[in-house]
């Protein structure tokens, strides 16, 4: 059976979605085609029951140089206006509101350079493990413009204000090791070992309660411009939902039994 996919690979292991961006020759830029079909992949995986957890990774030695303004180059060669807000709103913000809405964990394997809007796609994902190779620049102002794909809403919020401003005035970028110590990225694994050990993870994370972990990162996601009142309200309506759960009943079950849980997701 084809691939209904020409710029990215999706395969299921053990209730992971892996989802590969395939264009290794042009560093995986994000064309249209591979927007569209990252939007197609997601939704997908949000809609199986099977799925449980999604990885986003590229193949070769970049996880995303960012979007791929050859498909403009055309037009910039002519001098003509090219409106770029359009072009985001209609396949890039739709993308990373995909991911943040999602009620699965979302894990990037950044196995190389993230840059531009790839960082973006990088930072919308409920974490990031990163081989020694990756690095992550933050590089718009190199091109006179400003970050975009949600990097303005989530760098400040993962480095703080100084360091953010710091890598967007100067598209500087940093490696694996800044971003852990920064808190960007949550390990750091040899290159050998990282595709491995990046996966083996995401599995135990799709063992565990997805609907809960769900609940728990729609609660987290309101809470980034709610006020404590309305925080704590929130969390007490999710956790409402989250006790009638098939999965909490066998948690308390396993605690009492003294036993590893069995979750289903349910």
């Amino acid at each position: 059976m084809s691939s209904p996919y020409d710029t990215i690979i999706y395969e299921k292991q053990e209730g992971v979605a892996i989802i590969r961006m395939n264009r290794p020759e042009k560093l995986n830029a994000l064309s249209q085609q591979m927007l569209e079909e990252l939007a197609t992949a997601l939704s997908s995986a949000e809609s199986d029951p099977e799925v449980r957890c999604v990885v986003i990774t590229g193949v070769g030695r970049a996880f995303s140089a960012g979007a791929d303004l050859s498909e403009l180059q055309a037009r910039y060669e002519k001098q003509e206006p090219v409106n770029l807000g359009q072009h985001l709103r209609r396949y890039f913000n739709p993308l990373i509101l995909r991911i943040r809405r999602m009620e699965k964990p979302v894990i990037a394997l950044v196995n190389g350079v993230a840059a531009g809007a790839g960082l973006g796609l990088a930072l919308a994902c409920d974490l990031r493990i990163a081989s020694e190779d990756a690095k992550f620049v933050e590089a718009f102002t190199k091109v006179g413009l400003i970050p975009d794909s949600g990097c303005t809403y989530f760098l400040p919020r993962l480095l703080g204000l100084d360091k953010a401003m710091e890598l967007v005035m100067t598209g500087d970028g940093i490696d694996a090791a800044e971003a852990h110590r920064l808190g960007l990225v949550s390990q750091v694994l040899p290159r050998q070992e990282f595709e491995a050990q990046g996966l083996q993870f995401a599995k135990q994370v799709a063992r565990g309660p997805t609907r809960s972990i769900g609940y728990a990162k729609r609660a987290i996601n309101r809470a980034l411009t709610s006020s404590l009142e309305d925080a704590l309200e929130y969390e007490a309506y999710m956790q409402e939902l989250a006790g009638r759960t098939s999965d909490h009943l066998e948690g308390v079950r396993a605690f009492t039994e003294k036993r590893q849980p069995q979750f289903t997701g349910r």
